[in-house]
């Protein structure tokens, strides 16, 4: 054989050995560093070392530019708190209300970008209760930010509507006796399209995301259209129903670990405070509130066609996976189980008492157990910081990341030395302008109930609002 035959031979074998060495370094550093190929073993800054992560997300990084809208009973709050916890562990700027607000955007007035705090500005995520208005959110949030939402069956969404805005919604509370029923027999009897809170009493879901909560169900038209025009902006609607199962799909899309879904349930009822549905109101809510129902057939439907293509095999081990983590994380946080449910009145802490919306339902919360102090000192515990705030209800814990945020924000601007002024002349006329004043942005009655209870803060200066 020429010698220059061996030669070429000689430097492709070299060059084939040279590749697969390549190869099984970056694998092994890949794996080390928390690559995801399989289940892996990356610990938890915040305490969740004896929890495992997992991503089947491959080499992409964690999606951080997220706008949830929050829907209004629908375990949004669940998800509101899992994201919030998220932010604060990759230092992400959450969008918050301004204090005029209080804890959401102004609702039920469409959202603006002048209902977000100025020590909230440039946010990577939003997750606060706002009428839907796509327009704004594209000036306030980056290019890449995925939408996401969360709905619910119309039957059980409205039966807990009814309950807990029964002393705010007039629709409601002009019913006697608060009779689901008797509200049912003659909607329209009790129902003012234009009164104050009505947006609690009839197509809740359609009013939170920006649609004509009063559109006749006899125009198809505008339902298609609006149902197609909720799928283009929204890369995943959730289903209540299945959220173990939604949350596979939310991990799959921003490309997260397992435990950056871990949650416990928010914002429960007391059981006595349910209603038992008569055989036939069930189809009475959903007549009532058919918009509402067009939404969920469709999503839901939409739901198990993504989780089919995605296999259900492996959704089912993703979700045993997820409920395991959680059990760790109980664990770990409060040693073997969840602290016992509590009205809020029974609870010591009041960072951790929901707000309550009448003296007729009971919206529960959680207490922290007797030996709360000592969390997270013990081995494989998790840290004290992250276990209150998997307890911590929605208004309080807005409250916290404001606060947090806003001595961010000063500390960054503390840095900035404005421009002198220049002198005024003498004889100079000068003109004092009034400063612009804006009426205050009306409130829906909970939410200034909502003030009162978690302890208000003073309005905010008119500048806030500009």
């Amino acid at each position: 054989m020429p010698v220059f035959s061996v030669l070429v031979e000689w430097q492709t074998m070299s060059q084939k050995k040279i590749f697969l060495l390549l190869v099984a370094i970056s694998s092994a550093l890949l794996l080390r560093h928390g690559g995801h190929v399989s289940w892996t073993m990356r610990p938890f800054h915040l305490g969740y070392s004896s929890l495992q992560s997992s991503s089947a997300s491959g080499l992409k990084t964690k999606h951080t530019s997220i706008a949830f809208l929050k829907t209004h009973k629908t375990a949004s709050t669940t998800v509101q708190n899992l994201l919030f916890r998220f932010a604060e562990r990759n230092n992400l700027t959450v969008a918050l209300p301004i204090q005029a607000c209080d804890h959401q955007f102004c609702y039920p007035r469409t959202f603006s970008t002048r209902f977000v705090h100025s020590h909230t500005m440039s946010p990577q995520v939003i997750t606060s209760h706002m009428r839907f208005n796509h327009s704004e959110l594209r000036r306030l949030m980056p290019n890449d930010t995925v939408y996401i939402t969360i709905l619910r069956e119309p039957t059980s969404m409205f039966e807990s509507l009814f309950s807990y805005y029964n002393q705010y919604c007039l629709s409601f509370k002009r019913v006697p006796n608060g009779s689901l029923e008797a509200f049912l027999e003659q909607p329209w009897h009790y129902y003012r399209p234009h009164e104050k809170d009505s947006m609690y009493a009839r197509n809740t879901l359609t009013f939170d995301l920006g649609g004509d909560k009063d559109r006749s169900p006899k125009d198809k038209a505008y339902i298609k259209g609006f149902i197609g025009e909720v799928e283009r902006i929204f890369s995943l609607v959730m289903i209540a129903e299945h959220f173990d199962e939604s949350l596979v799909l939310l991990r799959h899309l921003l490309a997260w670990d397992l435990e950056d879904m871990l949650y416990v349930r928010m914002n429960m009822r007391r059981p006595s405070s349910r209603r038992s549905l008569g055989a036939d109101l069930p189809a009475r809510i959903r007549s009532w509130n058919a918009l509402d129902t067009a939404l969920y057939e469709h999503f839901n439907k939409s739901l198990w066609e993504r989780l089919r293509a995605l296999g259900l095999s492996s959704v089912g081990r993703e979700v045993h996976l997820l409920q395991s983590a959680q059990v760790r994380l109980v664990q770990g946080c409060f040693g073997g189980r969840l602290p016992q449910l509590r009205p809020a009145a029974f609870i010591r802490n009041k960072e951790l008492r929901p707000w309550q919306p009448s003296p007729k339902v009971d919206i529960m919360g959680y207490d922290l157990p007797p030996n709360a102090s000592r969390l997270g000192r013990g081995a494989g515990a998790m840290s004290h910081d992250l276990c209150v705030k998997l307890l911590m209800p929605e208004v309080q814990y807005s409250r916290l990341l404001l606060r947090s945020q806003s001595q961010r924000y000063r500390r960054s601007h503390s840095l900035w030395v404005p421009p002198p002024e220049r002198p005024i002349l003498a004889h100079a006329h000068s003109t004092v302008r009034s400063p612009l004043t804006l009426p205050s942005p009306t409130l829906s009655s909970q939410a200034t109930d909502a003030r009162r209870q978690a302890g208000a803060v003073p309005q905010v200066l008119h500048k806030e609002l500009l």
